[in-house]
Protein backbone atom coordinates (compact mmCIF):
# COMPACT_ATOMS: atom_id res chain seq x y z
CA UNK A 1 0.00 0.00 0.00
CA UNK A 2 1.18 3.54 -0.75
CA UNK A 3 3.24 5.09 2.02
CA UNK A 4 1.92 7.66 4.46
CA UNK A 5 4.33 10.25 5.90
CA UNK A 6 3.55 10.86 9.58
CA UNK A 7 4.99 14.04 11.11
CA UNK A 8 5.36 14.06 14.90
CA UNK A 9 6.94 16.52 17.30
CA UNK A 10 9.17 13.92 18.94
CA UNK A 11 9.56 10.15 18.84
CA UNK A 12 9.23 8.27 21.07
CA UNK A 13 7.80 10.22 24.01
CA UNK A 14 6.63 8.73 27.31
CA UNK A 15 3.85 11.31 27.57
CA UNK A 16 2.38 10.41 24.17
CA UNK A 17 1.46 6.74 24.39
CA UNK A 18 -1.75 7.52 22.52
CA UNK A 19 0.30 8.30 19.40
CA UNK A 20 2.29 5.08 19.62
CA UNK A 21 -0.91 3.13 20.21
CA UNK A 22 -2.50 4.69 17.15
CA UNK A 23 0.43 4.20 14.78
CA UNK A 24 0.97 0.56 15.77
CA UNK A 25 -2.75 0.02 15.26
CA UNK A 26 -2.73 1.62 11.81
CA UNK A 27 0.15 -0.63 10.76
CA UNK A 28 -1.76 -3.66 11.98
CA UNK A 29 -4.68 -2.64 9.74
CA UNK A 30 -2.35 -2.49 6.73
CA UNK A 31 -1.15 1.09 6.33
CA UNK A 32 2.51 1.56 5.41
CA UNK A 33 3.94 4.41 7.45
CA UNK A 34 7.12 6.43 7.53
CA UNK A 35 7.75 8.70 10.54
CA UNK A 36 9.37 12.12 10.42
CA UNK A 37 10.15 13.57 13.82
CA UNK A 38 10.95 17.23 14.49
CA UNK A 39 12.93 16.35 17.62
CA UNK A 40 15.14 13.58 18.91
CA UNK A 41 13.90 11.73 22.01
CA UNK A 42 14.79 13.18 25.39
CA UNK A 43 13.23 10.56 27.69
CA UNK A 44 15.67 8.07 29.17
CA UNK A 45 12.95 5.40 29.12
CA UNK A 46 10.58 4.31 26.38
CA UNK A 47 7.33 2.39 26.27
CA UNK A 48 7.58 -1.15 24.89
CA UNK A 49 4.74 -0.21 22.54
CA UNK A 50 7.02 2.19 20.65
CA UNK A 51 9.34 -0.71 19.86
CA UNK A 52 6.47 -2.51 18.12
CA UNK A 53 6.34 0.07 15.35
CA UNK A 54 7.77 -1.23 12.07
CA UNK A 55 7.93 2.11 10.27
CA UNK A 56 11.24 3.75 9.51
CA UNK A 57 11.85 6.78 11.72
CA UNK A 58 13.60 9.85 10.27
CA UNK A 59 14.76 12.82 12.34
CA UNK A 60 14.56 16.23 10.71
CA UNK A 61 17.18 18.82 11.70
CA UNK A 62 16.04 19.86 15.17
CA UNK A 63 18.03 23.09 14.91
CA UNK A 64 18.93 24.15 11.38
CA UNK A 65 22.38 25.46 12.31
CA UNK A 66 23.44 22.04 13.57
CA UNK A 67 23.04 20.43 10.11
CA UNK A 68 23.78 23.23 7.63
CA UNK A 69 24.81 20.89 4.81
CA UNK A 70 21.61 18.88 5.01
CA UNK A 71 19.46 21.99 5.26
CA UNK A 72 21.18 23.62 2.26
CA UNK A 73 20.85 20.45 0.18
CA UNK A 74 17.18 20.18 1.16
CA UNK A 75 16.48 23.79 0.21
CA UNK A 76 18.27 23.47 -3.15
CA UNK A 77 16.16 20.43 -4.02
CA UNK A 78 12.94 21.84 -2.57
CA UNK A 79 13.17 25.10 -4.52
CA UNK A 80 12.98 23.11 -7.76
CA UNK A 81 9.71 21.47 -6.75
CA UNK A 82 6.59 22.78 -8.53
CA UNK A 83 4.86 23.91 -5.33
CA UNK A 84 7.84 25.66 -3.75
CA UNK A 85 6.79 29.20 -4.75
CA UNK A 86 3.33 28.75 -3.26
CA UNK A 87 4.80 27.26 -0.07
CA UNK A 88 7.27 30.13 0.25
CA UNK A 89 4.49 32.68 -0.19
CA UNK A 90 2.45 30.93 2.52
CA UNK A 91 5.44 30.84 4.84
CA UNK A 92 6.18 34.55 4.30
CA UNK A 93 2.55 35.43 5.04
CA UNK A 94 2.82 33.42 8.25
CA UNK A 95 6.17 34.98 9.09
CA UNK A 96 4.78 38.51 8.86
CA UNK A 97 2.29 37.62 11.61
CA UNK A 98 4.68 35.40 13.59
CA UNK A 99 8.29 36.51 12.98
CA UNK A 100 9.91 33.97 15.29
CA UNK A 101 12.89 31.60 14.99
CA UNK A 102 10.46 28.74 15.51
CA UNK A 103 8.53 29.72 12.38
CA UNK A 104 11.72 29.91 10.31
CA UNK A 105 12.86 26.53 11.62
CA UNK A 106 9.61 24.91 10.49
CA UNK A 107 10.09 26.11 6.93
CA UNK A 108 13.65 24.79 6.89
CA UNK A 109 12.46 21.43 8.23
CA UNK A 110 9.72 21.38 5.59
CA UNK A 111 12.30 21.88 2.83
CA UNK A 112 14.30 18.91 4.12
CA UNK A 113 11.15 16.81 4.43
CA UNK A 114 9.94 17.66 0.92
CA UNK A 115 13.39 16.91 -0.51
CA UNK A 116 13.95 13.62 1.31
CA UNK A 117 10.50 12.03 1.09
CA UNK A 118 10.41 9.15 -1.34
CA UNK A 119 8.37 9.36 -4.55
CA UNK A 120 5.96 6.73 -3.18
CA UNK A 121 4.67 9.11 -0.47
CA UNK A 122 1.03 9.86 -1.17
CA UNK A 123 -0.13 11.91 1.83
CA UNK A 124 1.17 13.72 4.92
CA UNK A 125 -0.42 13.31 8.34
CA UNK A 126 0.65 15.50 11.27
CA UNK A 127 0.11 14.80 14.94
CA UNK A 128 -0.61 18.22 16.45
CA UNK A 129 -1.87 21.14 14.39
CA UNK A 130 0.74 23.66 15.55
CA UNK A 131 4.41 23.05 14.66
CA UNK A 132 4.10 19.57 13.07
CA UNK A 133 1.09 20.95 11.17
CA UNK A 134 3.20 23.82 9.80
CA UNK A 135 5.95 21.48 8.59
CA UNK A 136 3.38 19.17 6.99
CA UNK A 137 1.57 22.06 5.31
CA UNK A 138 4.65 23.66 3.76
CA UNK A 139 6.10 20.31 2.63
CA UNK A 140 2.79 19.12 1.19
CA UNK A 141 2.50 22.30 -0.86
CA UNK A 142 6.02 21.86 -2.21
CA UNK A 143 5.30 18.29 -3.27
CA UNK A 144 1.74 18.89 -4.47
CA UNK A 145 0.30 16.42 -1.96
CA UNK A 146 -2.64 16.47 0.40
CA UNK A 147 -2.22 16.60 4.14
CA UNK A 148 -4.26 16.14 7.28
CA UNK A 149 -3.76 16.45 11.03
CA UNK A 150 -4.84 15.32 14.46
CA UNK A 151 -5.28 18.16 16.96
CA UNK A 152 -5.21 17.44 20.67
CA UNK A 153 -4.90 20.01 23.48
CA UNK A 154 -2.04 22.50 23.76
CA UNK A 155 -1.82 22.79 19.99
CA UNK A 156 -5.48 23.81 19.79
CA UNK A 157 -5.55 26.31 22.61
CA UNK A 158 -2.18 28.05 22.15
CA UNK A 159 -2.27 28.43 18.35
CA UNK A 160 -3.74 31.72 17.02
CA UNK A 161 -7.17 31.45 15.45
CA UNK A 162 -5.93 32.89 12.14
CA UNK A 163 -3.43 30.06 11.84
CA UNK A 164 -5.88 27.31 12.73
CA UNK A 165 -8.44 28.76 10.31
CA UNK A 166 -5.98 28.82 7.40
CA UNK A 167 -4.61 25.36 8.14
CA UNK A 168 -8.10 23.86 8.36
CA UNK A 169 -8.93 25.40 4.99
CA UNK A 170 -5.77 23.94 3.45
CA UNK A 171 -5.91 20.38 4.82
CA UNK A 172 -8.09 17.46 3.76
CA UNK A 173 -9.50 16.91 7.26
CA UNK A 174 -8.63 17.19 10.93
CA UNK A 175 -9.43 14.85 13.79
CA UNK A 176 -9.60 15.84 17.42
CA UNK A 177 -10.14 13.81 20.57
CA UNK A 178 -12.62 15.89 22.57
CA UNK A 179 -16.02 17.48 22.03
CA UNK A 180 -14.61 20.78 23.35
CA UNK A 181 -11.84 20.76 20.76
CA UNK A 182 -14.25 19.70 18.03
CA UNK A 183 -16.63 22.59 18.72
CA UNK A 184 -13.76 25.10 18.65
CA UNK A 185 -12.22 23.81 15.41
CA UNK A 186 -15.56 23.32 13.69
CA UNK A 187 -16.36 26.98 14.28
CA UNK A 188 -13.10 27.96 12.57
CA UNK A 189 -13.33 25.53 9.65
CA UNK A 190 -16.85 24.16 9.19
CA UNK A 191 -16.98 20.60 7.90
CA UNK A 192 -13.28 19.84 8.27
CA UNK A 193 -13.09 18.29 11.75
CA UNK A 194 -14.05 14.81 12.98
CA UNK A 195 -14.37 13.79 16.63
CA UNK A 196 -12.25 10.68 17.19
CA UNK A 197 -11.57 9.62 20.78
CA UNK A 198 -8.24 7.88 21.35
CA UNK A 199 -9.68 5.30 23.69
CA UNK A 200 -7.72 2.45 25.23
CA UNK A 201 -6.52 -0.83 23.79
CA UNK A 202 -7.83 -3.13 26.50
CA UNK A 203 -5.53 -5.91 25.35
CA UNK A 204 -2.82 -3.82 27.05
CA UNK A 205 -4.94 -2.75 30.02
CA UNK A 206 -6.10 -5.79 32.00
CA UNK A 207 -9.16 -6.01 34.20
CA UNK A 208 -8.70 -4.14 37.49
CA UNK A 209 -7.26 -5.97 40.50
CA UNK A 210 -9.37 -7.08 43.41
CA UNK A 211 -8.51 -4.57 46.11
CA UNK A 212 -8.55 -6.05 49.58
CA UNK A 213 -10.23 -4.05 52.33
CA UNK A 214 -7.59 -1.96 54.09
CA UNK A 215 -6.77 -2.08 57.75
CA UNK A 216 -8.07 1.03 59.49
CA UNK A 217 -4.51 2.30 60.02
CA UNK A 218 -3.20 1.47 56.54
CA UNK A 219 -2.69 4.55 54.35
CA UNK A 220 -4.95 5.08 51.36
CA UNK A 221 -2.73 5.41 48.28
CA UNK A 222 -3.60 8.44 46.14
CA UNK A 223 -1.90 8.31 42.75
CA UNK A 224 -1.46 10.76 39.89
CA UNK A 225 0.25 10.43 36.54
CA UNK A 226 1.21 13.49 34.54
CA UNK A 227 3.94 15.94 33.64
CA UNK A 228 4.92 18.41 36.32
CA UNK A 229 3.80 21.50 34.42
CA UNK A 230 1.46 24.34 35.30
CA UNK A 231 -1.65 23.05 33.52
CA UNK A 232 -1.66 19.85 35.59
CA UNK A 233 -2.27 21.78 38.82
CA UNK A 234 0.05 19.78 41.06
CA UNK A 235 0.59 22.77 43.33
CA UNK A 236 -3.16 22.67 44.01
CA UNK A 237 -2.94 18.94 44.69
CA UNK A 238 -0.11 19.44 47.21
CA UNK A 239 -2.03 22.29 48.85
CA UNK A 240 -5.16 20.13 49.10
CA UNK A 241 -3.26 17.24 50.65
CA UNK A 242 -1.68 19.66 53.10
CA UNK A 243 -5.18 20.75 54.21
CA UNK A 244 -6.02 17.12 54.98
CA UNK A 245 -2.71 16.78 56.79
CA UNK A 246 -2.50 14.01 59.38
CA UNK A 247 -6.23 13.75 60.00
CA UNK A 248 -6.30 10.81 57.59
CA UNK A 249 -3.92 7.98 56.76
CA UNK A 250 -2.82 8.61 53.18
CA UNK A 251 0.18 8.44 50.87
CA UNK A 252 0.59 10.26 47.55
CA UNK A 253 2.42 8.66 44.61
CA UNK A 254 3.29 10.73 41.55
CA UNK A 255 4.51 9.29 38.25
CA UNK A 256 5.96 11.65 35.65
CA UNK A 257 8.74 14.12 35.00
CA UNK A 258 8.68 17.82 34.39
CA UNK A 259 10.29 21.17 35.12
CA UNK A 260 8.33 21.95 38.32
CA UNK A 261 9.55 18.96 40.34
CA UNK A 262 11.94 20.86 42.62
CA UNK A 263 9.38 23.60 43.21
CA UNK A 264 6.67 21.10 44.15
CA UNK A 265 8.99 19.13 46.40
CA UNK A 266 9.85 22.36 48.22
CA UNK A 267 6.14 23.15 48.57
CA UNK A 268 5.48 19.70 50.08
CA UNK A 269 8.40 20.08 52.49
CA UNK A 270 7.21 23.51 53.63
CA UNK A 271 3.72 22.08 54.20
CA UNK A 272 5.13 19.27 56.35
CA UNK A 273 3.88 16.42 54.13
CA UNK A 274 7.05 15.54 52.17
CA UNK A 275 7.40 12.21 54.01
CA UNK A 276 3.99 11.13 52.70
CA UNK A 277 4.84 11.73 49.03
CA UNK A 278 6.74 9.50 46.60
CA UNK A 279 8.02 11.10 43.41
CA UNK A 280 8.71 8.23 40.98
CA UNK A 281 9.69 10.31 37.95
CA UNK A 282 9.05 9.41 34.32
CA UNK A 283 8.22 5.73 33.88
CA UNK A 284 7.20 3.43 31.06
CA UNK A 285 3.71 2.03 30.63
CA UNK A 286 4.39 -1.12 32.62
CA UNK A 287 5.39 0.98 35.63
CA UNK A 288 2.37 3.25 35.17
CA UNK A 289 0.11 0.20 35.18
CA UNK A 290 1.77 -1.12 38.34
CA UNK A 291 1.30 2.25 40.08
CA UNK A 292 -2.39 2.35 39.18
CA UNK A 293 -2.98 -1.21 40.31
CA UNK A 294 -1.29 -0.47 43.61
CA UNK A 295 -3.39 2.62 44.33
CA UNK A 296 -6.83 3.29 45.83
CA UNK A 297 -7.71 6.66 44.31
CA UNK A 298 -6.63 8.79 41.32
CA UNK A 299 -6.37 12.59 41.26
CA UNK A 300 -5.67 15.09 38.49
CA UNK A 301 -6.28 18.76 39.26
CA UNK A 302 -5.91 20.18 35.73
CA UNK A 303 -6.47 23.86 35.01
CA UNK A 304 -5.93 26.40 32.25
CA UNK A 305 -2.36 27.75 32.34
CA UNK A 306 -1.56 31.44 31.95
CA UNK A 307 -0.60 30.95 28.28
CA UNK A 308 -3.92 29.23 27.52
CA UNK A 309 -2.47 25.71 27.57
CA UNK A 310 -4.84 23.09 28.93
CA UNK A 311 -5.53 19.39 28.81
CA UNK A 312 -7.86 17.72 26.38
CA UNK A 313 -9.13 14.43 27.77
CA UNK A 314 -6.01 13.02 29.44
CA UNK A 315 -5.42 9.36 28.64
CA UNK A 316 -4.29 8.81 32.22
CA UNK A 317 -7.86 9.31 33.40
CA UNK A 318 -9.02 6.52 31.10
CA UNK A 319 -6.11 4.35 32.19
CA UNK A 320 -6.93 4.92 35.87
CA UNK A 321 -10.59 4.15 35.25
CA UNK A 322 -9.63 0.91 33.50
CA UNK A 323 -7.97 -0.19 36.74
CA UNK A 324 -11.06 0.46 38.82
CA UNK A 325 -9.89 3.68 40.45
CA UNK A 326 -12.35 6.40 41.47
CA UNK A 327 -11.41 9.70 39.83
CA UNK A 328 -11.02 13.09 41.46
CA UNK A 329 -10.54 15.70 38.77
CA UNK A 330 -11.40 19.24 37.76
CA UNK A 331 -14.29 20.49 35.68
CA UNK A 332 -12.10 21.88 32.92
CA UNK A 333 -11.46 21.24 29.22
CA UNK A 334 -12.83 17.85 28.15
CA UNK A 335 -12.47 16.04 31.47
CA UNK A 336 -16.26 16.03 32.08
CA UNK A 337 -16.64 14.01 28.87
CA UNK A 338 -15.37 11.05 30.92
CA UNK A 339 -15.66 11.93 34.59
CA UNK A 340 -19.22 12.14 35.87
CA UNK A 341 -20.84 11.79 39.30
CA UNK A 342 -21.16 8.02 38.97
CA UNK A 343 -17.43 7.39 38.48
CA UNK A 344 -15.74 10.22 40.32
CA UNK A 345 -15.85 13.71 41.77
CA UNK A 346 -15.39 16.91 39.76
CA UNK A 347 -14.34 20.15 41.43
CA UNK A 348 -13.75 23.63 39.99
CA UNK A 349 -10.19 24.19 38.72
CA UNK A 350 -8.02 26.03 41.22
CA UNK A 351 -10.47 25.43 44.10
CA UNK A 352 -8.12 23.94 46.72
CA UNK A 353 -10.75 23.64 49.52
CA UNK A 354 -13.11 21.75 47.19
CA UNK A 355 -10.28 19.50 46.03
CA UNK A 356 -9.29 18.80 49.62
CA UNK A 357 -12.87 17.99 50.56
CA UNK A 358 -13.24 15.58 47.62
CA UNK A 359 -10.01 13.77 48.47
CA UNK A 360 -10.77 13.72 52.18
CA UNK A 361 -14.23 12.30 51.59
CA UNK A 362 -13.01 9.44 49.43
CA UNK A 363 -9.98 8.66 51.58
CA UNK A 364 -12.37 8.11 54.46
CA UNK A 365 -15.02 6.14 52.55
CA UNK A 366 -13.79 2.80 51.14
CA UNK A 367 -17.27 1.69 50.09
CA UNK A 368 -17.79 4.79 47.96
CA UNK A 369 -14.31 4.42 46.47
CA UNK A 370 -15.17 0.87 45.42
CA UNK A 371 -18.52 1.86 43.91
CA UNK A 372 -17.10 4.79 41.94
CA UNK A 373 -14.12 2.71 40.74
CA UNK A 374 -16.39 -0.06 39.48
CA UNK A 375 -18.52 2.47 37.61
CA UNK A 376 -15.44 4.20 36.16
CA UNK A 377 -14.12 0.92 34.81
CA UNK A 378 -17.47 0.03 33.23
CA UNK A 379 -17.76 3.49 31.66
CA UNK A 380 -14.35 3.54 30.01
CA UNK A 381 -14.65 0.00 28.68
CA UNK A 382 -18.10 0.69 27.27
CA UNK A 383 -17.60 4.15 25.77
CA UNK A 384 -13.87 4.49 25.04
CA UNK A 385 -12.65 1.42 23.14
CA UNK A 386 -9.54 2.05 21.07
CA UNK A 387 -10.75 0.05 18.05
CA UNK A 388 -13.72 2.33 17.41
CA UNK A 389 -11.64 5.47 16.87
CA UNK A 390 -8.87 3.59 15.08
CA UNK A 391 -11.27 2.27 12.44
CA UNK A 392 -12.53 5.80 11.74
CA UNK A 393 -8.99 7.12 11.38
CA UNK A 394 -7.95 4.21 9.18
CA UNK A 395 -10.87 4.87 6.81
CA UNK A 396 -9.91 8.55 6.55
CA UNK A 397 -6.23 7.84 5.87
CA UNK A 398 -6.86 4.88 3.58
CA UNK A 399 -8.98 7.13 1.35
CA UNK A 400 -6.11 9.63 1.17
CA UNK A 401 -3.38 7.16 0.18
CA UNK A 402 -5.36 4.81 -2.07
CA UNK A 403 -5.23 5.58 -5.80
CA UNK A 404 -8.62 6.38 -7.29
CA UNK A 405 -10.42 3.54 -9.02
CA UNK A 406 -10.34 3.75 -12.84
CA UNK A 407 -13.58 4.81 -14.44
Amino acid sequence: MTRLAVIVKGWPRLSETFIAQELVGLEALGLELELWSLRHPTDTRRHALAGSLKARVNYLPEYLWREPGRVLAGWLRARRLPGYAAALATFLADWRRDPTPNRGRRFGQACVLAAEMGPQTAHLYAHFIHTPGSVARYAAMMRGLGWSASAHAKDIWTTPDWEKREKLAAMEWCTTCTRAGFAHLEALGPGKTRLVYHGLDFARWPDPPVRARKDANAPVVVVSVGRLVAKKGYDDTIAALARIGTTRAWRFVHVGGGPLKAQLQAQAKAAGIADRIEWRGARDQADVLAALRGADLFVLASRIASDGDRDGLPNVLMEAASQGLPLVATDVAAIPELVGPKCGVLVPPGDVPALAAALDGLIGDPARRAALGTAANARVRRDFPFARGLETLYDLLHACVSPPMPR
